[in-house]
């Protein structure tokens, strides 16, 4: 199948799967530029949800959002409330002796700052070497989009093997503080026998994988406080502690030489993984030199003892996402400042709970300032980390849908980033979640000129249907 000047590679499987594949790659072949552009006219809006003046273009999204599910043949879809951003519901129960999907996704994104490192406008997607520029267009809008095109794909052609229920939330972005009390006031609603979530990556376009670990996430904010007012750094510079500078050590002090985080107990419940376990995560493909290429750098670091893969899916870590204090408009002006502040995040890994790490983490930040300022910790959002089962109905079936899409059976992998909303559904619905993820580690998702690729969007398109077909059929 062509798809913009891109071959699309399978490999056929010859069996009963044929007749399913021939329907449904020719219903993406027929329909492959109205996916497209109705994924672009989601894409425009500027679903920013950390910032209030895009409150209006949230709502707009969701009532967008809504209208291309009623279009794909859902019912009872609606809008509901929640004690910030609202939730799109909808549902297709076709026989209620069917096993149930409940789809999950975001519509809301993460800023597009800085703006000026785009190639194009963040809200004006193209499409440029065979990928779709906007943010949003991996994480998760082109992603969740898969799922309703998948699905009105099945309705039409009359495929649809399993009922669904998809709940599309506008928070994720800004830690789903919301999602909790929503889930547990409808948990009756929510029902289903599995979780279909895409909002995680494959290793590469030819190596499939389906993602069965996530790090959990604590993420908060500090203050630095020292003399009432800035002061003038010449009159007293040397003299009264500056809060920049006092904060940087501060952080400097929480890695050792070996990058080991230095919060006493940090690592206390750390669940180490095994050699042959490490071993197997080490046969997916992954070129050293190629990642450093691509990212721009002379080296990588972390953690010794641990490769980069390692460093980034099964170690947990502690960063700095954001710093200001003082002056840093344009020119010079010779402040001692009052005040500096930081946002860091530590990515979980089982058995960390997030709840614990955040307390580990002021109690340290707290005894280790000097008395020369006042410091200050503000927890934002978390989320514990998760481990999926391989040997369930729903891992298979979602493994052989990748096998007979892709041609070749999927590897499981775990990730760096976290899902917090997984570890909540097992907790309040009992549910497991399935990560069947499309996205590239490539596609710079949270960073500027984040893309996604027309060939990942429209296999999604496909393959989807494929684990519906499969999840039924191992049901029985």
């Amino acid at each position: 199948m062509l798809i913009y000047g891109q071959t699309m590679e399978t490999t056929p499987i010859k069996s009963a799967n044929s007749d399913s594949m021939d329907q449904i790659k020719s219903y993406i072949d027929k329909n492959q530029q109205r996916f497209l552009d109705e994924l672009f006219v989601l894409l425009r809006i500027p679903s920013v949800s950390a910032d209030p003046k895009h409150a209006k273009d949230i709502i707009r999204t969701a009532e967008a959002v809504k209208e291309r599910l009623i279009a794909a043949g859902a019912d009872q879809v609606e809008i509901l409330p929640t004690g910030g951003h609202p939730m799109v519901y909808g549902e297709k129960i076709i026989d209620p002796k069917l096993p149930t999907v409940l789809v999950y996704g975001h519509y809301d994104v993460q800023p597009a700052d800085p703006l000026e490192l785009w190639t194009s406008p963040p809200f004006e997607p193209v499409i440029k070497d065979g990928k779709i520029y906007a943010r949003g267009s991996c994480d998760d809008k082109g992603q969740m989009f898969m799922h309703v095109k998948a699905f009105e794909l099945m309705m039409q052609t009359g495929t649809m093997a399993c009922n669904v229920k998809f709940m599309i939330e506008g928070e994720e972005e800004v830690g789903s503080s919301n999602l909790g009390p929503f889930i547990r006031k409808y948990k009756d609603k929510l029902k289903a026998d599995v979780i279909l979530i895409s909002d995680t990556s494959i290793i590469a376009n030819d190596v499939p994988s389906i993602t069965i670990g996530l790090r959990g996430l604590t993420y908060v904010e500090v203050e630095v406080t020292g003399p009432n007012v800035d002061l003038h750094s010449g009159v007293y510079g040397g003299a009264v502690a500056n809060p920049v500078n006092v904060l940087c050590k501060m952080i400097a002090s929480m890695h050792d030489e070996n990058n080991h985080i230095t919060i006493p107990g940090f690592y206390d419940l750390v669940r180490e993984v095994g050699k042959e376990e490490r071993s197997e995560m080490n046969k997916a493909p992954f070129d050293l030199e190629v990642y450093k290429k691509q990212l721009n750098i002379g080296d990588v670091q972390g953690e010794s003892g641990y490769n980069t893969r390692e460093r980034t899916s099964i170690r947990p870590t502690l960063d700095v996402n954001g710093i200001w204090g003082g002056y840093t408009g344009e020119g010079a002006k010779t402040v001692l400042p009052s005040k500096a502040n930081a946002k860091i995040s530590m990515r979980l890994v089982p058995n960390q709970d997030s709840d614990k790490i955040t307390a580990l983490f002021q109690k340290y930040f707290e005894s280790i300032a000097p008395k020369s300022v006042k410091v200050k910790v503000m927890p934002h959002h978390g989320g514990n980390p998760v481990v999926v089962p391989t040997d369930t109905i729903a891992y298979k079936a979602a493994s052989k849908a990748m096998e007979v899409s892709f041609g070749k059976k999927p590897l499981p992998a775990r990730e760096g980033g976290s899902i917090p909303i997984v570890a909540l559904f097992e907790e309040v619905l009992g549910l497991k979640s399935i990560l069947m993820g499309f996205g590239l580690d490539s596609d710079a998702i949270h960073s500027p000129n984040e893309h996604f690729g027309v060939f990942n969007y429209l296999k999604g398109i496909e393959t989807i249907p494929l684990f519906y077909k499969y999840f039924a059929e191992y049901s029985k």
